[in-house]
């Protein structure tokens, strides 16, 4: 410390130099996220991935590195390496109940990427989900894939005009899929092209 010879008064340099410490630790943390976030997006532009997939995988990255030097700054506060843990293991409980809890979100999302990367069909195609071989199911023009389901027009009936059904997307692997690609002809009449 007395190399620096720092125009402060000796009681604030001791306090200055932790401050400069957190400070370089954090800067540190902010310039690996984005190093990384602009490495996923060269990764993208390279390869055909998704951005639905290297959103959600820039954000945990962010989040576990900017997380990590939360965590050195606080062992730099003196927060003991015992404490830390037993927060961790704490959350990894809460998180493990979470999981449990909202199953069937995370099937929709995990069935979402796999939509995305399989390509079942794609927007613009006419699916059905076949409830049994005597009984249709939910039939419509894909107009939207998300990350929790998918959006089909159906043929007007009736006269009654054509609806939106929002399919969950884990039902696309539970279930018989009919498909017919957006340029195919289809076998009945209610879609327009």
């Amino acid at each position: 410390m007395d190399a620096f010879k720092l125009p402060l008064p000796a009681e604030w340099v001791e306090p200055v130099w932790f401050a400069v410490q957190i400070l370089l630790i954090l800067l540190a943390g902010y310039l690996t996220q984005r190093f990384v976030a602009k490495g996923l997006t060269r990764l993208g532009e390279r390869y055909p991935f998704p951005p639905q997939l290297l959103m959600p995988l820039r954000g945990v990255l962010r989040w576990l590195i900017m997380g990590s030097a939360l965590i050195f700054v606080l062992e730099r506060l003196g927060v003991s390496a015992t404490v830390l843990w037993t927060a961790l293991s704490g959350f990894v409980a809460v998180a493990a109940v979470a999981f449990f809890a909202m199953w069937s979100v995370l099937s929709n999302l995990l069935c979402a990427i796999l939509i995305f990367t399989v390509g079942p069909f794609r927007l613009g195609d006419i699916v059905e989900l076949v409830d049994t071989t005597d009984k249709p199911g939910v039939k419509g023009r894909v107009v939207a894939i998300n990350l929790l389901y998918t959006t089909l027009i159906e043929a007007e009936e009736l006269g009654t005009g054509s609806a939106m059904v929002q399919v969950p997307n884990s039902l696309f692997f539970q279930r018989s899929v009919r498909r017919w690609r957006g340029t195919d002809v289809f076998p009945s009449s209610g879609f327009e092209k």
